[in-house]
Order: structure tokens, then C-alpha cells, then sequence
């Protein structure tokens, strides 16, 4: 899995007290022409901020964020009123603290701070976790220091268990796999 070059979005995705954190038809295609206009430009994908403040991170048109601190102890993933819940993200999590002992919050996201984190991804259903080492931004780039060469450490570490616990390779948390005769 090769990291992905993304943007920041002038546009919003989900307004303050409406429905972004509902799983509808609408929401989605609030990111088709910002998506289209980022695909033009080269870049896969677009990261939305908050639409109040433009201060915060959401997410972007198909999936949630996770962070990894520089430490490699921590995983960060944003939280808002507006944010589509994702059973992928949710399961990271606990895959994250429960078999990779790894501290885990779920907390508004700076902006700012994302320069500060070691490795970002993108977690949904289809890809599971897609690595991103660059995000452009109209004040100039940040580079990732997991870099565009291949997936980071822990995301990696966090895509294989969980696709382990998938695939019946590893014993999942209780509740989560269920045998089908």
C-alpha cells in the first residue's frame, strides 16, 4: 500500500448542526466536485476542516483520519458533532489499544498540530487504511515523515492485525467474527 498525496479543501463537507454525522446519500455528495477538482489537480483526496472555524480536521469525502505520534505510542483520531461515524475507525481503535497496547484518542484535531504527527491515514471499508505522506495546503506542503515510499510502522502494524482478524488469521475481540456453516 503506496501513501497517497491529498489536499486541503476549501470547500466544506458537512455543516454545524446538519447531518454530516449521518450516513446519507447527501453527505457524500457534498465532496463530489471538491473530490473531482482534487483528482484534476493530482492529489487523490481531499481533507475537509471544520466548516465553523476552519481551524479543526474532519475528515475527508470517503473516510476518517488517524494520526500517529511521533513517540509511535499514540494514535489520534479527530472527533466532531459533524464527523461520519466509522465502524472502521472505531475497530482501529480498539485493535490499536487492545492488541498493539498502543494509547488511543478520540479528540478534536488542530490543524496545526498535524505537521507534529509521525504517520496519517485514512481509514473506510474499501481500503482499510490508506497511508498519506503529503498533504498540500495553499501556505505550502507538509510532508508526512513517514514519507511516500511505503506505509508507516504503525499504520502498517494496524492494517495487518486488523485484516488478520478479518481473514480468520487472528482471533478476533469477542462479538466480532462469527462462523458461517
Amino acid at each position: 500500500v503506496r501513501p497517497i498525496k491529498i489536499m486541503l479543501s476549501d470547500y466544506d463537507r458537512a455543516a454545524p448542526h446538519g447531518t454530516g454525522n449521518i450516513k446519507a446519500g447527501l453527505n457524500y455528495a457534498m465532496s463530489l466536485y471538491p473530490g473531482e477538482y482534487a483528482h484534476k489537480l493530482g492529489y487523490s483526496e481531499n481533507m475537509y476542516l471544520d466548516a465553523a472555524t476552519r481551524t479543526y480536521v474532519e475528515e475527508t469525502g470517503g473516510a476518517n483520519f488517524i494520526f500517529v505520534t511521533k513517540d509511535g505510542k499514540r494514535v489520534v483520531t479527530p472527533k466532531s458533532d459533524s464527523i461520519l461515524p466509522s465502524i472502521t475507525r472505531r475497530s482501529l481503535m480498539v485493535v490499536a489499544r487492545d492488541y498493539l497496547g498502543l494509547e488511543v484518542e478520540e479528540r478534536p484535531v488542530r490543524f496545526d498540530e498535524v505537521s507534529s504527527f509521525a504517520e496519517v491515514g485514512l481509514c473506510g471499508t474499501a481500503a482499510v487504511i490508506s497511508p498519506v505522506g503529503l498533504i498540500h495546503t495553499p501556505d505550502g506542503d507538509i510532508s508526512v515523515p513517514s514519507g511516500m515510499d511505503e506505509m508507516g510502522p504503525v499504520l502498517t502494524k494496524l492494517r495487518e492485525t486488523i485484516t488478520g482478524i478479518q481473514m480468520g488469521q487472528i482471533e478476533g475481540p469477542e462479538g466480532w467474527v462469527h462462523k458461517i456453516c
